[in-house]
This record gives C-alpha cells, structure tokens and sequence, in this order.
C-alpha cells in the first residue's frame, strides 16, 4: 500500500493517484470485513482524549460513547466486543488514515458534512451524537456572550470543521477574530489554559469535558451562550464498501432501535422472545447473508454495549462528571432527533 510519508515532492501527485487507486480497489471489492476478520480486530481511530467520548486512563483502558460504538461493531463483526485496536488521531490525520486504509472505522466526534463525502470519498454512517460549536472563555474575563470576542484571538485545532464555522461566523457579525491553529486538541487545550488566546473554540460537548481540566478549575472558565454552528458527529468509513458502511450504520441503528423498544443489556435475552424485538435485533434473513455476519449480530452489538440510552448516560449523562442533558439525542418520542428506521 502507497502511504503519502514515502513521496517525495516531483512524484507527490502519482502517489495520490496510486493512493486513490489501491484505496477504491480495496474498499470496492468489499473486503474490509474480510480483512477485520482476517486480522481478528477493528482497527478503530479515536481521539487523542476528549473525555466521555473516547479517552485512555492510566492503566491503558478507553473509555467513551465513541469507545463503546467501536465495541458494539467488533461483537456485531467479530463475535466479541474486546476485538477492538483503539487508533488516537489528530483531527488533521483521521481522514488520511482511514482512506489510507490504516483504520476501519473512525469514531472520533467528527461532524458529517458534504464536503467530506464528496472530496474525502468517505462515507458517514449515521449520527452518533448530535453536537454544535460554541466557545469557552476565562471567567475572569467578563466576556458573556460572543460580541464581546471582537478582535480576539481564539484558539481552534487544525483540520477540524470548527475553523471553517469559526471563520463564517466571525465574517458575518464582522468580529474580525483571529485564529490561533493549533495542531491538535490537546495543544490547543494547553494554549487556551496558557492564556495564548482569549477563548478556545470547538464542539460544545468538547469544552464541557475541557472545562474540567482547567488548572483553576471548572469554575474558573464559562461556555457562553451562542452556539454558532451544527455538528453531527458521525462514525465513518472508507467509501466504495457499501456492505462495511451498511453494518456499521445498522450497528448504530440497532443500539437506538433497542431503546425505543425498551431494550437493556441486563433484559436482552429476556425480550428475544417478543416478535418486535426479535425482529429488530435477532431474526437472520438474506441481509445477513448478505453482509457476512452470522445471525444476531445487532443483538451482540446490544449486549456489548447497551442500547443508546445506556450508552449516552454511561459516559456523558448527568451521572457523569460532564452532566450533559441528552437534548437533541433524545429519541423522536421524546422530542429529540434519534431515530432508527425499520428492519424489514
């Protein structure tokens, strides 16, 4: 496999077409199940560390919703949801990775967006959590909203969609905001707390856990109140697979499925036997043939990591020390977004 590292600069545009080339072959023989198998774990990109997404503790575990949606595809692929090789990517480097095939999956809070689709080639597979971007500020500051940014420099991390909302915001309420690009979250974080700039940008959920580690404090910074931008984090994967993106997206979709169906990991097995709950997360029919998987692999994506619900509250609910209210992740029949189609 070509990687972009063994190019120099007079073959650099052969190189990418060499990368496209092999890049399209593979994914389009629709073999990365065939690979995952072959390698027995998901190679899953993540975060460096934002905490209840995907986060490494001291003792080598990750942790996070992000963590726990690779775990439900490693049961739903391979029959056992410890099968999981957790990648840390910088924002700039996910994409590369997964459409140099160095990952399967990436589940890195990364916001869906055309652009990605069309010119990365990559493929979402659905919403795993719905976010938007605000900013962080010092408390002692004073700031309390967004207008009184004008002129400031605010750090944001390179390669994110944060810089291009950040940008656009700041053009069409003429705050003439300077960008501080910092390559990666955590060196952002660390100039933001520096005082290198006077507010650090970034998805909302992202400061709530940043807001944590501040040396003073939590209470010594303040998100303000604008939320400038959507950002549907979304699992994704290389494009030209369909029958990967197919299982991916109804691993994500059985998980929110077995909420509205009332379904737990503790009452699963229990619950197999009610027609509606069979159909949705056990009965074997030609999509499975199809796919590659053995029956009940949405009912082992369940058990491995709960329904939805469970999963949300598990690492970012008001259990936890982020506290956040599901608010958009709520399901449709609670005035929120998550929603699974039919099964059949």
């Amino acid at each position: 496999m070509v990687r972009l590292a063994q190019c120099g600069a007079a073959v650099l545009a052969v190189c990418l077409f060499l990368i496209a080339v092999s890049t399209h072959a593979r994914a389009a023989d629709g073999d990365t199940l065939a690979q995952v198998r072959a390698r027995g774990v998901v190679r899953c990109g993540v975060s460096e560390g934002v905490q209840g997404f995907s986060i490494k503790d001291r003792s080598g575990l990750w942790s996070g919703i992000d963590v726990d949606f690779c775990r439900a595809v490693a049961a739903a692929a391979l029959g056992d949801p410890s099968k999981v090789a957790y990648v840390p990517l910088r924002a700039a480097a996910r994409f590369p990775a997964l459409t140099e095939g160095m990952i399967d999956l990436l589940a890195r809070n990364t916001t869906w967006t055309l652009r990605r689709e069309a010119a990365l080639k990559v493929q979402f597979a659905g919403v795993l959590f719905y976010d938007t971007q605000g900013f962080l500020v010092r408390s002692a500051r004073g700031v309390q909203t967004a207008a009184g940014l004008k002129g400031a420099t605010v750090c944001v991390e390179k390669g994110t969609s944060t810089q291009v909302h950040l940008r656009d915001y700041s053009a069409d309420n003429q705050l003439e905001i300077i960008p501080l690009v910092i390559d990666s979250a955590i060196e952002a974080r660390r100039a933001f707390f520096a005082g290198r700039c006077s507010a650090y940008a970034a998805d909302s959920a992202q400061l709530a856990a940043v807001r944590l580690e501040a040396p003073d404090g939590p209470q010594s910074v303040q998100l303000l109140p604008e939320r400038i931008a959507k950002e549907p984090l979304s699992p994704a994967v290389r494009g030209g697979d369909q029958s990967w993106l197919t299982l991916v997206r109804w691993v994500l979709f059985a998980l929110v499925a077995a909420e509205e169906l009332g379904v737990t990991r503790d009452n699963l097995q229990s619950r197999l036997s009610e027609v509606a709950v069979r159909r949705a997360l056990a009965d074997g029919d030609e999509s499975d043939r199809s796919l590659g998987v053995e029956t009940g692999w949405r009912a082992r994506a369940v058990q491995s990591a709960g329904n939805y619900g469970e999963m949300f509250d598990r690492n970012l609910g008001p259990g936890t020390s982020l506290k956040l209210d599901r608010g958009l992740n709520r399901l449709w029949t609670q005035g929120g977004l998550m929603y699974a189609p039919p099964f059949r």
